[in-house]
């Protein structure tokens, strides 16, 4: 059996709530220096800037010690560094914490703001904001929320038992219900449970729906509607495909509004506009506790504007 590698505590703190980046050497490869494998993994980043950071001591190996900028390959070897900081715009909501004890924290996240960095969303994402706001720099994220859906997000306190929690969602064994807002349709029979394939393509920003056995079950039924406005709907997803609830919705005809994607892709929102959010709200959590065994139920307090106020969201004030 193959060994697995341990890995090293990162010699560096968190920056701003974030982790430093962990990079391992690969165990075949030509390079003669540490710093020249990372100019050819890092080629994205800015000229010059991988040779900055060995400059100032910025890569480091296991011990904490700064990696020479001479220093040569070693395969297997593990180095960390800060990336630098995007710049972003803060998204102007607060992160509502719904519960919190020794093993969990269940927040309600508002719209427009990351679960966890990912590309341009590093600082400004919900786990780098708890981290920081709630003194916890061990936290991590059980599951992800789309950053433009609002919600409930389930993150733990000890990485130790991240794993638990991480396999109630990957085996289902989390009852999760949303709520969307989308335009009535009168000829639309509901409740229904519907049944497709869908895929998401790497480096494409929408998932879609093919012919084949189906991987998204998602139950749908009308809750209430208007007369000549919107109806408010409750989504069940059994399963966790990318974009299922919305790629659903729009198959059904009655595409969530406030959708960038679905039902076709819309010109990208100027950063910092936060007028107009996706209807799509994660309303409720309920599982059993996998470390202490407690029944947990949660449910988001939020009220979707285009239901509340539709007239003043679809003018976008």
């Amino acid at each position: 059996m193959r060994r697995r590698t341990r890995i090293p505590p990162a010699p560096l703190p968190q920056r701003h709530g974030v982790d430093p980046v962990r990079v391992r050497l690969p165990a075949e490869g030509a390079w003669a220096t540490v710093r020249e494998h990372l100019v050819e993994r890092l080629s994205g980043a800015a000229p010059g800037a991988v040779e900055a950071m060995f400059d100032a001591g910025r890569v480091v190996a296991a011990d904490g010690r700064a990696v020479a900028p001479d220093a040569p390959y070693q395969p297997g070897m593990f180095v960390w560094f800060h990336r630098e900081l995007p710049d972003e715009v803060p998204v102007p909501f607060p992160l509502e914490v719904v519960h919190r004890d020794e093993h969990i924290v269940v927040v309600d996240k508002p719209h427009f703001l990351a679960t966890t960095p990912r590309g341009s969303h590093v600082a400004e994402t919900a786990l780098a904001r708890l981290r920081r706001e709630l003194g916890i720099p061990a936290l991590g994220a059980a599951h992800r929320l789309d950053r433009l859906t609002a919600g409930l997000v389930l993150f733990t306190v000890r990485p130790e038992e991240r794993g638990a929690y991480q396999t109630l969602f990957r085996d289902r064994r989390v009852r999760k219900e949303y709520e969307a807002v989308a335009p009535y349709a009168p000829g639309l029979v509901l409740p229904r449970t519907v049944r497709s394939r869908i895929v998401k393509e790497r480096g494409v920003l929408t998932a879609r729906e093919v012919a084949g056995e189906p991987n998204a079950v998602t139950d749908v039924e009308l809750v209430e509607h208007r007369v000549d406005g919107p109806a408010r709907y409750r989504l069940v997803p059994h399963t966790g495909q990318t974009h299922q609830l919305r790629v659903h919705m729009t198959a059904l005809g009655v595409p969530i509004l406030g959708d960038p994607l679905y039902p076709v892709v819309t010109a990208p929102t100027p950063a910092g506009d936060f007028r107009r959010p996706l209807q799509l709200l994660a309303r409720e959590l309920e599982f059993t506790d996998p470390v202490t065994g407690v029944e947990h139920s949660f449910r988001s307090t939020r009220v979707l504007r285009a239901w509340s106020d539709h007239r003043e969201w679809a003018a976008g004030r």
